[in-house]
């Protein structure tokens, strides 16, 4: 039970940690760039830093996930990626949603994270038993 527990909140925390790289990715895109699509392009920039690191924080402390070599790595990766899209479908609702009910910034943000916070549920199963599986010898 304890370890169910333990693995919960260090999962949270780690869905946090990327949520906020992936708002401050976000900011930083909209402040360089302002022209066309911008807001498209920071949400896209944003769900790449967040996908990269919740990547290795999952792998390494979440499923204690070792890859055989690089190539393994990108497999695992793009796998983690592919699972990903789903997710991130339901990110990217809530938050263009919350745009175009609110029209501001702020809001579309806590679009954003609500929707990252749905997305990272639904990730860790398809994650558990799709990407970082046990192979038996």
């Amino acid at each position: 039970m304890m370890d169910s527990i333990k693995l919960a909140l260090l999962y949270t925390a780690f869905a946090i940690i990327a949520t906020f790289c992936n708002i401050v990715a976000q900011d930083i895109s909209s402040y360089i760039y302002v022209g066309n699509f911008y807001i498209f392009i920071s949400i896209f920039i944003g769900t790449g830093v967040g996908l990269v690191v919740k990547y290795v924080l999952d792998k390494k402390y979440i499923f204690k996930y070792k890859t055989q070599n690089t190539k393994h790595d990108g497999k695992v990766f793009m796998l983690y990626t592919i699972m990903g899209i789903f997710t991130t479908i339901i990110f990217w609702g809530f938050e263009f949603g919350f745009h175009a009910a609110f029209g501001t910034k702020e809001m579309r943000y806590v679009g954003g994270i609500i929707g990252l916070m749905i997305g990272y549920i639904c990730k860790y199963y398809l994650d558990k038993h799709f990407v970082f599986r046990k192979v038996e010898a």
